[in-house]
Order: structure tokens, then sequence, then C-alpha cells
């Protein structure tokens, strides 16, 4: 029996891209590579990449998340440690975050792009149907 509802709440589609699932109907899979994600998904058979440039939400999601990291470790690190601050081991610390958080937090940024896309910045096609056996 088919049912059909509405399209997943932006709470869960929002869930979806930061576990790296497809943000209509949740399923995995969408990298066949570290850094190489399938075009559409194995499953419902969303297109991910609906334009030219349209990736540069993902960039913007990886350079908040890896900025924001480094900031609230930085100030946190130096509340911590004023009036002497070791910068040393500040820098052993936070160097590695601004060099390899962008490549740890890169899958999950194009994952939470296409969810923020999906939940907040695309319009719903009236004639998409939306099946509870995704």
């Amino acid at each position: 029996m088919t049912t059909t509802t509405g399209p997943p709440s932006r709470t869960r589609t929002m869930l979806w891209g930061i576990t790296l699932r497809c943000a209509r109907c949740g399923s995995g899979h969408l990298f066949r590579r570290y850094f190489v994600m399938r075009a559409e998904c194995p499953r419902c058979g969303l297109h991910f990449e609906r334009e030219q440039g349209y990736w540069t939400g993902s960039l913007a999601c990886n350079m908040i998340a890896t900025g924001g990291l480094f900031a609230i470790i930085f100030v946190a690190v130096l509340v911590l440690t004023l009036p002497d601050i070791p910068v040393i081991p500040v820098l052993a610390v936070t160097l590695p975050i601004m060099a390899f958080g962008p490549i740890v937090f890169y899958p999950f940024s194009k994952t939470i792009w296409v969810a923020i896309d999906r939940a907040y910045l695309q319009r719903l096609d009236p004639n998409e149907r939306f099946d509870e056996r995704l």
C-alpha cells in the first residue's frame, strides 16, 4: 500500500544532512569516496548539484564550521591561560584545526548544504510526491 505524506520536517532534514544522509529520503551511501559525492541519491534519485556554483554554499558551511571551532577553542585557551599565554602549545592545538578541519568536515558540509537547501531555500515542487516506503 502506497501512502503519500508531506515532506520531512526541517529538523529531520537537517539531522539527515548532519549524518551524511539524503535530505529527501534519509538514505545513506551518498559518497563513492571521501571526496566524491554521487550525482544523485541511489534510493530516491534526488539530483544534488542543481546548477553551476551550487556547492558555494557547501564551501560557506565548511568555512563557518571550521572557523567557529577554531574561534571557540582559541578563545577558551586564551581565557584559561591568561595572563601567561603559552604561544607554542596554543599554535600546536589551533593550527591543525585550521589545516585539517576543512578536510575532515568536507563530506558533512556537502550533505548539510543539501539539507539547508531542501529545508529552507528550495521551493517544494507541487508535483513531487513523498512515499513512506522511500
